[in-house]
């Protein structure tokens, strides 16, 4: 007779509540969690990445963005050891299982009087259900001289040639003096008026 939560492994029985069952299941749920932001940020910024293994680059941002790297107990230092702790001699990429490997390095120096489960544990809190965010794109400046010398109302002399009046540029026309074939001198007012006059 077999009774709820009894598994065998390899010869020796060993029995399990149902407490232990659910942890196991949150924890493999968690992991997923985990191993979607690890995909997510190492194909981060590299179109030809298949998500399988992070840079150094991305892993320093993933810590970063995740509060893994506080600046106190866990600085940029500490991730750039731990991750060439970590990674296999030569390469220099880490794999998920690396991944693991360097977070319980980091999770003792992050959680300090915590269990290194606990402190596991929170760290993989810090990171599941994150992704790279685009925090320093640039973005057009609109600080003091800078938004003066982009106004084009304001141009003069042969500047103000090159931009119509809403500010759009002219484009070829307004950089090249473009000939005109029509025989009358440059910016005669009254061109095409002689053969009306005779």
């Amino acid at each position: 007779m077999r009774s709820v939560g009894h598994e065998c492994v390899s010869s020796s029985c060993r029995w399990s509540s149902a407490p232990s069952l659910l942890i196991s299941f949150l924890h493999s749920n968690k992991m997923s969690e985990v191993e979607n932001t690890f995909r997510k940020f190492a194909i981060y910024g590299d179109t030809s990445a298949t998500g399988n293994d992070m840079t150094g680059k991305n892993f320093s941002k993933m810590c970063k963005e995740c509060g893994v790297m506080d600046g106190k107990a866990v600085t940029s230092t500490d991730i750039d050891i731990v991750f060439n702790k970590v990674k296999t001699k030569g390469a220099r990429t880490i794999t998920f299982a690396e991944f693991q490997q360097a977070m319980k390095e980091l999770c003792s120096k992050r959680f300090k009087g915590k269990s290194p489960e606990e402190a596991l544990q929170a760290v993989y809190g810090l990171i599941e259900g994150k992704e790279p965010g685009s925090v320093g794109a640039t973005k057009a400046t609109k600080v003091g001289g800078v938004e003066r010398l982009t106004d084009t109302s304001k141009y003069t002399g042969s500047h103000k040639e090159r931009f119509d009046e809403s500010g759009k540029g002219k484009g070829l026309a307004g950089r090249q003096d473009l000939t005109d074939n029509s025989g009358y001198v440059g910016a005669y007012k009254g061109a095409g008026t002689y053969d009306q006059t005779h």
